[in-house]
């Protein structure tokens, strides 16, 4: 039996591309299609075909086919497509599918209606899968109006244990059909709706930030009538009130935004202060954490709202990340820690970097398994303010491992995670950053350690230390001499204790870039001419490259050879030139370790550095690794007890607070 309209809630709407990007298409649409006029200009989709019907063809049972195209659907506004006859489109899509496993799993409804609206003549199909992949056909409709007409179908979510998702076909029969709009719904029983606060923290990034504002405040996105208010924590120096469409941003927001002037505190810092804003405003049901660097698909934070509502328990709700670079493309579907190792890695069965136009949904079988999570990255997310009364707010990390820390926590107080398909914005992918090797390095490892120490089920953090003291060797051996120095000196901090987190968060950044200075490797140039020309004394021996080790003896045989190689002097020669080029792509401690000097690309291109051997320098970082480790092995029953008591504390909105006010002293 349907549903009565009135008591039904969309929990998520069919949507087009925001924008006519060809390169996204294929995560909203399947099949033949094409963009065409928006349907703003001529009223409805279907008064539309009923305008162009009076103007080409004098017989109202002509077939209508669409301007762009005679065998392609026409998309023609947010919600609304045209079939021309003959034609078949598919919303089995990233954003148009509906993710009945993770509704089943983590909220209250058991069913979900699907509310298609459409005119003309067509077919609609509904399909569904399992968490295997495969498929079944649940229904078909025929339609047949000249005018749009509603129908409704209420699907069960019972069959949805392991995976599987519910979606629909439009087939034009006959004459054009015109999809006007379709959406999701479910009984929403006593849930109210709620609401959320939106904060970016952005440093020197005003261009991204103001695109977010604008596309928050555009006109149908409909986003802001769950925002209480969009907190832009402003950390940098290039203002976001200084950019030529701020006002324009600012007045599409209608009295919504508030721009925080802030000291630099890193991701941590500006998403703690948006944290502690909507606590003390306390109006806002969630609050929404969004990087500065990504590009909004606003539909997302309206299904994340509804997920939330509609949650069996408070429950933290994170977007996917696409690639900003390649936008068809699902670089981060669900992210686990692995225990042992503790290291983030993607969730059983998931991986990175999967393009939706070469291998759509509806081909690819691990994307129906349902996917579990420890924690969403904060490029995007919603975290409920209930959560955040309980657990507090986010660690004094400045960058890296902060979410991830915020995810085990809430955990750890009964709280989940889920990572919700459908959601999501286009972010930087991270082949195209440095964050191994430049100064992000200390924060990776200082903070890896500490939420090891904080949650980490194995003793003495299970292989962590054996992993971090291999990698430490393996940047001295790859030259990359200040990468090695910034681990020892996270080791060290993170023996401080506690009591060291929240005042090196205002400090710590100057610290390493004065000590990033002294080194060579670290000194970047965007000119290959910068540098002397490149030149061997002798060339390779047999005329033979560098080859890979083959297998873990291989490894361990060249990582010998590569310390044996400390032992020789540097000559003259390779401090005055360059032995070799090696591009980002190839960069590796094995191939690095067989030269004396060389260059080396940067993850975005845009750079190189001059990498030096120096034996005393790596003798010296390899002793002082080892004795570090071992120093942080034996104290680690002591330190983890330190810092497992200091999260209410380090995680308060009080000495948040004292942080804030002593980073704005420390400005003037």
């Amino acid at each position: 039996m349907t549903q009565a309209i009135e008591e039904l809630r969309i929990i998520q709407r069919v949507i087009m591309p925001l924008e006519r990007d060809i390169d996204v298409l294929r995560l909203y649409l399947g099949g033949s299609a094409v963009f065409g006029r928006k349907a703003a200009d001529a009223g409805t989709a279907t008064d539309q075909v009923l305008a162009e019907k009076t103007q080409h063809a004098p017989q109202l049972g002509d077939t209508y086919r669409p301007v762009s195209s005679t065998d392609s659907a026409e998309i023609v506004g947010r919600r609304s497509v045209v079939i021309p006859s003959g034609v078949r489109v598919s919303f089995c899509s990233y954003f148009n599918a509906f993710p009945a496993s993770y509704w089943r799993r983590w909220s209250v409804i058991d069913s979900v209606t699907l509310r298609v609206r459409v005119a003309g003549e067509a077919t609609l199909l509904i399909y569904r899968s399992t968490g295997k992949g495969h498929i079944e056909r649940i229904q078909a409709l025929n339609v047949d109006s000249d005018t749009p007409v509603t129908e409704e179908v209420v699907l069960p979510l019972t069959p949805f244990v392991d995976g599987g998702w519910y979606w629909f076909d439009l087939v034009a029969d006959g004459r054009t059909a015109v999809l006007e709009e379709a959406e999701w719904c479910a009984a929403a029983g006593d849930r109210g709706q709620g609401t959320a606060t939106i904060g970016i923290t952005t440093f020197n990034r005003p261009k991204f930030c103001v695109q977010q504002l604008l596309t928050l405040g555009a006109s149908g996105s409909g986003v802001l009538d769950s925002v209480d208010e969009v907190i832009v924590v402003d950390q940098g120096t290039q203002r976001v009130v200084d950019h030529p469409e701020f006002a324009e941003a600012a007045e599409g927001m209608r009295g919504r935004l508030r721009v925080i002037d802030q000291a630099n505190l890193g991701g941590s810092g500006g998403f703690a202060r948006a944290m502690k804003e909507a606590l003390h405003a306390d109006r806002s049901d969630y609050v929404m954490l969004l990087d500065d660097d990504v590009i909004l698909e606003p539909e997302g934070i309206a299904r994340a709202i509804a997920f939330a509502d509609l949650a069996r328990t408070p429950t933290i709700v994170g977007g996917h990340m696409l690639d900003l670079y390649n936008r068809s493309v699902l670089h981060v579907f669900g992210e686990t820690v692995e225990r042992y190792r503790w290291w983030m890695t993607p969730s059983p069965h998931t991986h990175f970097g999967h393009d939706l136009a070469e291998h759509p949904l509806k081909h690819t079988h691990w994307l129906h398994r349902r996917a579990e999570v420890d924690y969403n990255a904060w490029w995007m997310c919603l975290i409920p303010v209930e959560i955040i009364r309980k657990i507090g707010l986010s660690l004094p990390f400045f960058i890296k491992w902060d979410d991830i820390e915020y995810g085990l926590r809430a955990r750890k107080a009964g709280f989940p995670t889920v990572s919700l398909p459908g959601a999501a914005v286009w972010h930087v992918p991270w082949h195209s950053k440095d964050v191994m090797t430049d100064w992000q390095a200390y924060f990776t490892e200082r903070n890896r350690i500490i939420t090891a120490l904080m949650y980490s089920p194995y003793e003495r953090g299970g292989n962590m230390l054996k992993e971090s003291l291999f990698i430490t060797i393996k940047h001295a051996l790859a030259m990359q001499y200040s990468t090695a120095e910034l681990m020892l000196l996270a080791i060290e901090d993170s023996l401080k204790g506690p009591g060291d987190l929240h005042p090196s968060i205002i400090t710590k950044l100057g610290e390493l870039r004065e000590l990033r200075a002294g080194f060579i490797d670290a000194r970047a140039e965007a000119d290959l001419e910068a540098f002397p020309p490149v030149r061997r004394r002798k060339p390779p021996r047999r005329g033979r490259g560098v080859e890979a080790p083959r297998d873990r003896r291989a490894m361990v045989r060249t990582a010998l050879l590569g310390a044996a190689r400390q032992l020789r002097p540097v000559g003259a020669f390779p401090r005055t030139h360059p032995q070799v080029t090696v591009p980002h792509v190839d960069q590796s401690w094995w191939l690095l370790t067989k030269f004396d000097s060389a260059l080396v690309s940067s993850a975005d291109g845009t750079s190189l550095a001059w990498y030096q051997r120096d034996p005393k320098r790596f003798w010296s970082l390899v002793q002082r690794a080892t004795a570090l480790h071992g120093r942080l092995m034996r104290e680690w029953p002591r330190l983890s007890a330190q810092y497992r008591a200091a999260i209410p504390s380090l995680a308060s909105p009080e000495e948040w607070q004292d942080t804030f006010d002593a980073a704005q002293r420390g400005r003037r």
